[in-house]
């Protein structure tokens, strides 16, 4: 039976226990943020990065990750006599997917697979936790990879800020539209749409834009997750009434990082799922 190794990007929030237990390895994005330019850490490791985001003026920017580090990582699980499934984020998001793709061009080995998993987040840790499974189980890498594609097609995110100044900052609203926005306390449902982030519609007060999301959740939802911004009250009351209304799905809560959350703002929330 082949070893497999899976590697993602820093963008799927892995825990470092799960990180140690199965395997993993993780090529990180970075964040060039007030002079400095570091790599994404892992959940537990945020709330610094986000207490100084609040109380500055400077705008992150963020990097995909060097072709050269997923060839180290690529170079190194065939020399430990591994397969490798690299999976990353949305090649609509971010250019990582194309940094991982050349890589695997270069190493030009028949045994590495690289996936555009076209989501991120907790929907791309689940793809990796996919993964790993079928191939304890003994599934072969194309077997493994037929699984992930058919899963692709069945999943979604919904999402929604805190404020608006972040996706001001970022150029996604005018200043103008950020105003009346925060005027009226409107609040935009983002959705993630064939890989990309689509305005889907905007309501008032974040109590209707939690409502709305959760109504956009499939009914046959198998695995949702809870994903915040430095906010775990609310994301506990979330599950809790997510509870109610699927009781037979698998839900957890998890922390947004740094490359996304920057664009994004504190007190960020959003619903992944798979169905």
């Amino acid at each position: 039976m082949s070893k497999i190794k899976f590697i993602t990007d820093s963008t799927a929030y892995i825990d470092k226990s799960f990180i140690e237990k199965n395997n993993l390895d993780i090529v990180p994005l970075s964040v060039n943020f007030e002079g400095s330019i570091e790599d994404e850490g892992f959940p537990g490791d945020f709330d610094v990065f986000f207490d100084k985001l609040s109380k500055s003026s400077d705008f992150p920017t963020t990097s995909q990750p060097p072709v050269g580090r997923f060839v180290d990582a690529f170079e190194k699980a065939l020399e430990d006599g591994y397969e490798v499934i690299a999976i990353t984020m949305s090649s609509k998001l971010s250019g990582t997917f194309n940094s991982a793709n050349t890589a695997a061009n270069l190493v030009n080995s028949s045994k590495i697979s690289v996936i555009d998993s076209l989501t991120a987040v907790a929907n791309l840790y689940s793809l990796i936790k996919q993964g790993i499974i079928l191939a304890e189980k003994g599934a072969s890498r194309k077997e493994i990879l037929d699984a992930i594609e058919e899963q692709k097609k069945n999943m979604g995110i919904r999402l929604t800020v805190g404020s608006l100044d972040y996706l001001k900052k970022g150029g996604r609203l005018s200043t103008a539209e950020a105003a009346i926005g925060s005027l009226l306390n409107i609040k935009p449902i983002i959705g993630l749409i064939d890989g990309k982030l689509e305005a889907l519609t905007k309501v008032r007060g974040k109590k209707k834009a939690m409502e709305k999301m959760i109504q956009d959740i499939p009914s046959n939802a198998h695995t949702i997750s809870i994903g915040h911004i430095g906010i775990m009250d609310k994301a506990l009351e979330y599950e809790n009434r997510i509870r109610k209304i699927f009781p037979n799905a698998n839900i957890n809560i998890y922390e947004l990082g740094p490359v996304l959350g920057s664009h994004l703002g504190p007190e960020a929330v959003g619903f992944c799922y798979l169905y």
